[in-house]
């Protein structure tokens, strides 16, 4: 027989998909924007956002309870150090994000019919993948695409912390969207050459990127799909948050155009998190294993433990070197043998 006190924890736990809910509210109506100069009060608000004062008021104090935002005298709200990752000029935002899960992710997660029949929702829907399913809309492709750069933004810090490319001579992203890895990477090391490799449709976002941070004179842009075949353009391939979209036989097929790409002896780096032999409750796991289910329902991929990347890259012709942290990720290096 459960504790009241179990049964309670059961019961937020249930809840916790509105959580997602007033977050994404929030993203859309620019809270954060709003609030990024200091406190405002209620009134200013619901005129700056059109929405109804009374019924913004109760959002406003959901937001607060979950630490968006905070409460200051009788109707004044500021934004707490969380609630400055919702507004879209933050460094290290999250706002696409909050977006994209609450208005792709949520809708798809419904039911997880998935679980039942082992299909992913994309399939449920007639669709090869999700990828497909989602170029069917060009709005959805905006959302994922700025959802993605938000996330790279947050993890290239500890990428750069973890790893040193100082000995690379010309890095290639394959998979890299918008640029904002390699941005980065050749902002750091200035004697590095950066090539992002995706599909068409990320050409303008990533070459307005490499503009914007200085290093197009460096870094460029090459169109393609990792399924068909790589260009033999650098000496070190990178691949953040790619592998982990594809069961093992589609990864394969990537990797083993990775390494016709690659020249002897060159490194292969993957940027992925890495779930625990025996996962237990901590935030880091309970992240993975949530990641984990959304490749399930999504492209139909999965997290794998260190030793199932080891056996994967070992199959495709690399010789896997060493695992370095980086914050909830991991890099992952291998060499060509």
């Amino acid at each position: 027989m459960p504790s009241s006190a179990a049964a309670l924890k059961l019961f937020d736990l249930i809840q916790s998909h509105r959580v997602t809910a007033v977050i994404y509210v929030a993203a859309e109506l620019g809270i954060a924007e709003l609030l990024r100069n200091g406190t405002r009060s209620l009134n200013d608000l619901a005129e700056a956002t059109g929405a109804d004062r009374h019924a913004l008021g109760r959002l406003l104090t959901a937001l607060s309870t979950v630490g968006i935002c905070s409460r200051v005298g009788a109707d004044g709200y500021s934004l707490t150090e969380v609630g400055a990752a919702l507004d879209s000029s933050a460094e290290k935002s999250f706002k696409a994000w909050a977006i994209f899960e609450g208005d792709m992710l949520f809708k798809s997660w419904h039911g997880m019919e998935t679980v039942m029949t082992g299909r992913t929702a994309a399939q449920l829907l007639g669709a090869g993948n999700s990828f497909e399913l989602m170029a069917r809309t060009p709005a959805n492709v905006g959302l994922f695409n700025a959802a993605m750069a938000d996330l790279t933004r947050l993890v290239t810090p500890d990428v750069l912390g973890a790893y040193d490319f100082g000995r690379i001579d010309c890095l290639m992203d394959v998979g890299g969207g918008a640029g904002e890895l390699i941005g980065a990477v050749t902002k750091q090391y200035p004697g590095l050459r950066g090539i992002v490799f995706d599909l068409p449709r990320c050409a303008e976002a990533a070459n307005a990127h490499l503009e914007r941070v200085g290093v197009s004179d460096r870094a460029r842009f090459v169109a393609g799909d990792f399924f068909d075949s790589i260009p033999k353009f650098a000496d070190a391939i990178i691949l953040k948050s790619v592998i982990h979209d594809w069961n093992d036989e589609r990864s394969a097929a990537i990797l083993r155009n990775c390494r016709r790409a690659l020249p002897e002896n060159a490194t292969l780096l993957l940027v992925e998190r890495l779930m625990p032999e025996l996962p237990g409750t901590s935030d880091e796991d309970r992240a993975n294993a949530m990641s984990d289910l959304n490749m399930l329902r999504g492209p139909g991929g999965l997290e794998r433990t260190e030793q199932e990347y080891r056996r994967l890259l070992h199959d495709c012709g690399f010789h896997p070197i060493a695992v370095y942290p980086a914050g909830r990720f991991s890099v992952i290096e291998a060499r060509v043998r």
